[in-house]
Order: C-alpha cells, then structure tokens, then sequence
C-alpha cells in the first residue's frame, strides 16, 4: 500500500482545441514521447471525421467518448477459496481513462492505412454505437449484469 495518495498532475489544455480531455487522449495515444506525431495524428483524426461526418470533430469525438465510457465494471474478489467476479461502480476518473484507452486500442487494430484514418474511422463508428470499443463497453456491462448476484461480497 501506499502510505500517502499520489498527486494528480495537472494537465494544461490543447493549445488547438484548448481541452485538457485532448490533452489525456494525446497522452494516451503517444509513443515514446513523441507527442507532437500523436498531436498531428488526432488533428488529423478530427479533420478526417468532421469531413465524413459534416459536424464539428470535436463533438462528435466527445460522443464518441461518451458512448464508449463504461458505467460498472467486474473485479475478482477471492471469498473462501473462490474467486467472484463482483461488479463495481467505476470512478470517474478510470471510466474516461478507460474509454481513451479502449478507442485508442481499437482504432490501432483497425485496417485502414495510416493511424488518423484508424482513429478517425475508430470515432465515426463509436459515436454511431458501434465498433470495436463500443462493443466492448457492452461487454463489460454485460458481464457486470451477469455477476449481479455476487455484488453483496463488494468490499
């Protein structure tokens, strides 16, 4: 454990968009420490989706991230030598980090040729409730639904 909390640091906001949310996803989407290829990378994305989808990039990356953010999820609890999958309420924080994370994952695993048409391919589909992240929030709440019964063992 550890003996004080951890700081939070304080993140200053995109100069293009001027969001600290951009900010969180240009840090997860970044490699090696190359923030400058992932900014161009996600501009690229919102330019790409507020092309195909004729609205404002930001907001439709916003719903997107709405759409994928998960509600409950399930943690192994061991309760007299059995494991239980227990469903819990996820803290606001670790749902936003989560769906950045999600999104980002999926939009790699995607076919398209290079990362922003990924990403932006990755966006589009989310904030029409599909896709590969929005597929797997359900499935996290599905499983959480499924091991309803086990929430009394919650800690």
């Amino acid at each position: 454990m550890r003996k004080a909390r951890a700081k939070k640091h304080i993140l200053l906001p995109d100069p293009v968009y001027n969001d600290v949310m951009v900010t969180r996803f240009l840090n997860n989407l970044m490699y090696d420490g190359k923030k400058n290829t992932a900014s161009v990378i996600f501009h690229d994305a919102i330019a790409t989706v507020a092309k195909r989808t004729n609205e404002d990039g930001l907001e439709v990356w916003k719903k997107a991230l709405a759409n994928v953010t998960p509600q409950v999820e399930v943690r192994s609890r061991r309760v007299g030598g059995a494991t239980f999958q227990i469903p819990t309420e996820i803290r606001p924080d670790r749902k936003i980090s989560m769906a950045m994370k999600w999104l980002i994952g999926y939009a790699r695993k995607r076919n398209e040729k290079s990362m922003a048409q990924k990403l932006a391919a990755e966006i589009v589909a989310a904030s029409k409730e599909e896709g590969a992240a929005f597929k797997k929030k359900e499935d996290v709440h599905k499983m959480a639904e499924a091991n309803k019964a086990f929430s009394h063992f919650r800690v």
